[in-house]
């Protein structure tokens, strides 16, 4: 359901190249860092939502996506699963049209509001890992 490879395929290939992935920081040790020089390697624009608001590959950094001041297709979550919910409400309430959770990030009513609000969403995979897959 929330891993589906058709919503996986699409969100990939056809929701567009600005992702903001929430979580962001420029420690290098974290998975969100190497996740996001995977996405740009593969066409995406990498913006940093953390509180820091750090620069992070180059990129301007922004506390939440609410200051992002352009649009954003995917938002891309690493927060615990607890969090994870508010991040999808401020995705759905920016425009954004697709939500990613990252691996181990489950959140079965924040999936319901984010796909009732007409947003495509996965839910504990990881880009990284998928985009190869698309061959």
């Amino acid at each position: 359901m929330y891993g589906d490879p058709a919503t996986i395929r699409r969100i990939l290939t056809e929701s567009g190249d600005t992702w903001a992935v929430v979580g962001l920081s420029t420690n290098e040790s974290r998975a969100a860092y190497g996740v996001a020089a995977v996405l740009r390697r593969f066409g995406k624009r990498v913006v940093p939502v953390h509180p820091k608001a750090q620069a992070v590959h180059g990129e301007q950094g922004y506390a939440s996506l609410a200051e992002i001041p352009f649009p954003v297709d995917v938002v891309d979550v690493f927060v615990n699963s607890d969090l994870a919910g508010q991040v999808a409400d401020e995705a759905v309430s920016i425009g954004a049209k697709a939500v990613w959770f990252q691996l181990g990030v489950v959140d079965e009513a924040a999936y319901a509001r984010t796909t009732d609000a007409g947003l495509d969403m996965v839910m504990d995979r990881c880009p990284a890992i998928e985009i190869p897959r698309l061959g």
